[in-house]
């Protein structure tokens, strides 16, 4: 059974940092693509960015590249999202995901993992 399981939302201010955790198992995150998207209300789930598989190829969307990072531990089969540099436009509920695709994507209908999500606020 895969279970995805994000932690390390909450609270604060416009500027500051948060990183949430995706924790794995019944998948191996070096063997998938895992992703991080996340959802505002009223709008529709967006890609933040993944890191592929072996090669740990990351790619990110414009709005948060240079701001947000994303890390793996192997060992421990969690991935990280770091964000720094909040914003309240990043305020959403995040979500990790997993991917069995050959390459990289922002599809989230290419995800076939969830998690249950985290919510992150940022006051400004």
């Amino acid at each position: 059974q895969v279970q995805l399981v994000e932690s390390g939302g909450g609270l604060v201010q416009a500027g500051g940092s948060l990183r949430l955790s995706c924790a794995a198992s019944g998948v191996t995150v070096s063997s998938y693509c895992m992703g991080w998207f996340r959802q505002a209300p009223g709008k529709m789930r967006e890609f933040v960015g993944y890191i592929y598989r072996s090669s740990g190829t990351t790619n990110y969307a414009d709005s948060v590249k240079g701001r947000f990072t994303i890390s793996r531990d192997n060992v421990k089969n969690t991935v990280y999202l770091q964000m720094n540099s909040l914003k309240p436009e990043d305020t959403a509920v995040y979500y990790c995901a997993a991917s069995r695709s050959l390459w990289g994507t922002i599809s989230s209908i290419e995800y076939d993992y969830w998690g249950q999500g985290t919510q992150v606020t940022i006051s400004s």
